[in-house]
């Protein structure tokens, strides 16, 4: 463990790693962070969770978190600037429909060609019943979960994002302006640019990489240090 700071195994493109460094970040929970190739996993990473796939957050003191979403709630309970601790119970129902059947969805709409027994519109359909709940939801409030964003926010935003890219034009001429102006807040986001930033994938050989990158400017200077008291 390098100068006692959790390591972060991640891939950049995968909705859960991204909703990953998202709460990190809003925690500013300062990270070494290991880019992967998923189809070329470190044996190091493997070694460490029998999920074998990202996120996986080792902490100083050993434990390992291997769900993404359990990886927000770690870090919110780490550092909560903004009191998210008190929206958890709201945002694990969502997100648990998120996680289920509308990710069940997302798979089978974005990869059709794998379930041939629907056509593609067949598993977008069923994905919509969870996008029509969200944009009357955003009608009342620009949040999911009120009037300030929430982890339900950040753990969700990633998956409505490989839905509307299966077929932007369906989706952008859809009936979903408030779902589509609160995507677009969270894309735009000084946030996501922060999480989004490119790196080479991770050789045990190369210099550490630590996330958040303080150096763009995007968060306050101080980052929250983790110790065996707060885990």
């Amino acid at each position: 463990m390098t100068h006692g700071f959790p390591i972060l195994y991640s891939f950049r493109r995968c909705p859960y790693a991204m909703r990953s460094r998202m709460g990190l970040a809003y925690a500013n929970i300062k990270c070494e962070l290991r880019e992967v190739v998923l189809r070329n996993k470190p044996p190091e990473m493997t070694a460490v969770s029998a999920k074998n796939t990202v996120p996986i957050l080792c902490l100083p003191d050993g434990q390992i978190i291997d769900e993404s979403y359990d990886i927000i709630t770690w870090a919110i309970r780490q550092n909560d600037p903004k009191d998210w601790t008190a929206l958890l119970p709201q945002s694990d129902i969502l997100v648990s429909e998120n996680d289920g059947t509308f990710k069940s969805a997302l798979d089978k709409y974005k990869y059709s060609s794998r379930f041939p027994d629907h056509p593609p519109e067949y598993y977008r359909d069923e994905g919509a019943i969870f996008l029509n709940k969200l944009e009357n939801i955003l009608h009342q409030s620009p949040y999911l979960l009120g009037q300030r964003q929430s982890p339900a926010d950040i753990a969700i935003f990633p998956f409505i994002r490989q839905f509307a890219h299966v077929d932007k034009n369906w989706f952008y001429e859809g009936p979903y302006p408030n779902l589509l102006r609160w995507l677009t807040g969270h894309l735009e986001s000084d946030q996501f640019r922060l999480i989004m930033k490119k790196y080479p994938p991770w050789q045990q050989e190369d210099d550490p990489v630590y996330f958040p990158d303080l150096y763009q400017g995007l968060i306050p200077p101080l980052v929250h240090s983790v110790n065996n008291d707060n885990m």
